[in-house]
């Protein structure tokens, strides 16, 4: 298996968000770099942007929002304990996601689920309760 490259080497944007498993094509980590779903440094850029080691970069991943630091430099895509060297999350991205998965989880089991709609007999039962409710 090879090693992520050297941090002084040149690797875009696109591709590091690749080889760092946050998206599982390089056309998805493009189209959510166009679609602004990704900061670099706090602004919007192109797919083409070199990373550099120490950037910030704020992106977004389904309903999570991650705050992460570059820590190495890599254009190939490895396995997932070699992409989780590529980078660190930070503290206020860690707390933020879990408190938000907390809200989620709470709002979920609050709001009533219906798994389908009634059915014809059902919609009968229904309307003969009412009319007997209303008798």
């Amino acid at each position: 298996m090879k090693q992520p490259h050297d941090n002084d080497s040149k690797v875009r944007l696109d591709k590091w968000l690749w080889a760092a498993r946050f998206y599982k094509t390089r056309t998805i980590a493009k189209d959510m770099i166009d679609g602004g779903k990704v900061h670099y440094e706090g602004h919007r850029v192109k797919a083409s942007k070199e990373v550099a080691v120490g950037a910030l970069i704020r992106l977004r991943q389904g309903m999570d929002e991650k705050e992460v630091v570059v820590t190495r430099l890599s254009d190939r895509r490895g396995n997932a304990t070699l992409a989780a060297t590529l980078y660190d999350e930070t503290a206020a991205s860690l707390e933020k996601r879990r408190l938000m998965a907390e809200q989620r989880k709470a709002l979920g089991a609050s709001t009533p689920h219906t798994e389908n709609r009634p059915n014809k007999k059902q919609r009968r039962q229904m309307l003969q309760f009412r009319q007997q409710q209303s008798d």
